[in-house]
């Protein structure tokens, strides 16, 4: 066992940089008002992304399906927990049909984790991306899907639908796992984008700092998934959603991220989207 000791950064107060506007104008209302009139679910809505109010300004939105509740229970995430329902079979088509009513060229959809399901999903996800395509067919699309708790023929299932990017976030440092997201594996979820990559898809993956990580662990799992052959990362700052959610543990300093994101490109990424608001599908349209 290693005797290795890693040194907790003291907490540090939110800074000005990390001051977030609440959602408004006409926009935002359009979109919410789209979303509510066909049952559709936003994780921009239910994970409260930092960047709500730019990306619906900008008519840019990132689907949740399969519902609004997870089976899982990761600690640093607002998306409700508990007994999911069944999916819902007229949601392929509600969402290839806003897609197409507010004139989209590039989509994200992602998913609460269904571990209730034999495949975790994995059918109603390959209907959705064919239906929106079909519906869409100039329409360029990424998906942030979840581990499948490593079924790879649910894997391959999304992917003969044919998505443009294949997202799956490791989230964290190895170390962290237990705390951060205790039902989840990282090296199950780095086989996720390894497999992904063999079928010669774009893959992407992101990570939060600040839950008490050291730059040395961070570096190295940047390392980790670049050896998995994957084109592109984020970096973001977790930021607490509730009481009842994971403590800040720092908030990293602007220099910090752009030095992340100076050794990512040099370790060979496509992209790296690295700042204190960045989050998953952030600039996604700009990683094709």
């Amino acid at each position: 066992m290693s005797n290795v000791q890693h040194e907790r950064p003291a907490r540090q107060s939110r800074p000005s940089w990390l001051k977030i506007k609440p959602p408004a104008g006409e926009n935002y209302k359009e979109i919410k008002t789209l979303m509510s009139g066909h049952k559709l679910h936003t994780v921009c809505q239910e994970a409260k992304c930092p960047n709500l109010s730019e990306c619906w300004a900008a008519k840019t939105a990132t689907f949740l399906i399969l519902g609004d509740i997870c089976n899982r229970a990761c600690r640093f995430c607002a998306v409700k927990t508990g007994k999911s329902l069944l999916p819902d079979e007229n949601e392929p088509d509600n969402l290839a049909e806003t897609v197409k009513s507010m004139g989209l060229k590039h989509v994200v959809i992602t998913s609460v984790t269904r571990d209730d399901l034999q495949d975790g999903g994995a059918e109603h996800w390959a209907k959705v991306i064919s239906k929106t395509k079909e519906l869409n067919p100039e329409i360029t699309m990424e998906v942030l899907i979840p581990d499948f708790q490593g079924d790879k023929q649910a894997l391959y299932t999304v992917l003969e639908a044919t998505p443009d990017v294949l997202n799956h976030n490791v989230e964290t440092v190895p170390r962290l796992y237990s705390k951060v997201r205790p039902k989840a594996d990282f090296q199950q979820s780095l086989d996720v984008l390894r497999w992904a990559k063999e079928k010669g898809f774009r893959t992407k993956t992101g990570i939060m700092v600040g839950l008490g990580e050291t730059k040395e662990e961070v570096i190295e799992v940047m390392k980790q998934i670049r050896n998995a052959n994957v084109d592109i990362m984020t970096i973001g700052q977790y930021l607490q959603p509730t009481k009842e959610h994971l403590p800040v543990e720092e908030y990293v300093s602007l220099r910090r991220f752009d030095e992340y994101k100076q050794i990512g490109l040099e370790m060979g990424f496509d992209y790296v989207e690295s700042a204190p608001l960045v989050r998953s599908s952030y600039h996604a349209h700009k990683h094709l």
